[in-house]
């Protein structure tokens, strides 16, 4: 598959690369010394692998210009032989290439409030970045992929077919959901502008300077579409702010570290607030609120249809994680107006 690409040189080894569970990636070394890496796409997950690719080829080509007036690095793919920037082999599956980029690294967790205000500074540059993105629209990779109402109809459908038997189980975490309904469209009705936004803020998707841990740009970009641009502070909460795993069964241990709730403020305000609206910028708390929620709606839906979509090692690994979410969700209700109050000090 690498030499459908067009690359100077010969492949001479492929090994597996990274954590991600989506698509399947390797790192490739030519005989110059050049590295790549190849990723398989998984057309399960994204089923419309032409319109992802298209979207990340205009992406990464804009910020790879930008990148270049600015002495940046940006994410770059390579074409391949037969035109375009993917391949498709005889099984119909999807490929893409891309150059490495050297002398980085990436963490799987945030290990401070300093590291929280780098990593939402790199996502609201990207955002910032991506505002002269020229038309047209970009394609909805996912459809519905924020649609919180969408979300909690799909809830509904579930526990009315209670599939698995589990909807007695779960019976405190669907109380939970119906107290909080109002929440759902708590975003949707304040008229915030379409933007581009990267929808998948965890810090393992920056990549950072292996010397300084500096932001050098932004990775995995399939689920970059249009959006609300708070989404994407509102997902950095969810994953940046709690200490404990997503699917951590002490929930003692689970909370929303009010430091790390600033850094994260201070970084994308100091990233995309030239762009952002007003009404944007007070939305960053009732967007983390938003995003915590609709994620733990989602892995309810998905235990209570019996382990669909989401890897579980254990029958209730869907309701743990449900209720680490819940359980975020209530620190950061505890702290809202502490929250509120820092980003309009910001603003």
């Amino acid at each position: 598959m690498v030499r459908q690409f067009e690359i100077a040189g010969e492949p001479r080894s492929a090994e597996p690369f990274g954590k991600g569970l989506i698509h399947r990636s390797y790192l490739i070394r030519l005989d110059t010394g050049a590295r790549f890496l190849l990723q398989r796409i998984n057309t399960r997950v994204f089923s419309r692998p032409v319109e992802l690719m298209e979207n990340i080829d205009r992406v990464t080509g804009h910020l790879s210009r930008m990148a270049a007036e600015t002495g940046g690095q940006a994410l770059q793919l390579v074409s391949a032989t037969g035109g375009g920037s993917w391949s498709v082999d005889d099984e119909g599956t999807y490929w893409r290439l891309y150059h490495y980029i050297d002398k980085t690294r990436t963490v799987e967790q945030i290990e401070s409030a300093e590291q929280c205000f780098t990593v939402a500074r790199a996502f609201g540059d990207f955002q910032r970045l991506l505002t002269s993105l020229p038309p047209p629209r970009l394609h909805d990779t996912i459809p519905g992929f924020h649609d919180t109402p969408s979300r909690i109809a799909a809830l509904d459908r579930a526990i009315a077919a209670d599939a698995a038997g589990r909807v007695r189980p779960a019976g405190a975490e669907i109380d939970f959901v119906e107290a909080r309904l109002p929440l759902a469209r708590v975003l949707l009705d304040r008229g915030m502008p379409e933007r581009v936004t990267h929808n998948d803020t965890k810090i393992n998707n920056v990549l950072l300077d292996a010397r300084t841990g500096n932001p050098v740009c932004v990775i995995d970009l399939d689920t970059v579409m249009p959006g609300l641009a708070v989404y994407d502070f509102g997902d950095m909460v969810r994953t940046a702010t709690c200490p404990a795993a997503e699917d951590e069964q002490d929930l003692s241990k689970v909370h929303a570290r009010f430091d790390h709730f600033e850094a994260l403020a201070r970084g994308y305000l100091a990233g995309a607030g030239g762009f952002l609206t007003g009404e944007e910028k007070l939305s960053l708390t009732a967007a983390g609120k938003l995003i915590t929620f609709e994620q733990g709606v989602r892995f309810l839906t998905d235990y209570l249809s019996g382990d669909t979509y989401y890897p579980v090692s254990r029958p209730t690994h869907n309701l743990d994680r449900t209720r680490t979410q819940f359980r975020l969700l209530e620190s950061i209700e505890a702290q809202e107006r502490l929250m509120v109050q820092v980003v309009r000090s910001l603003t």
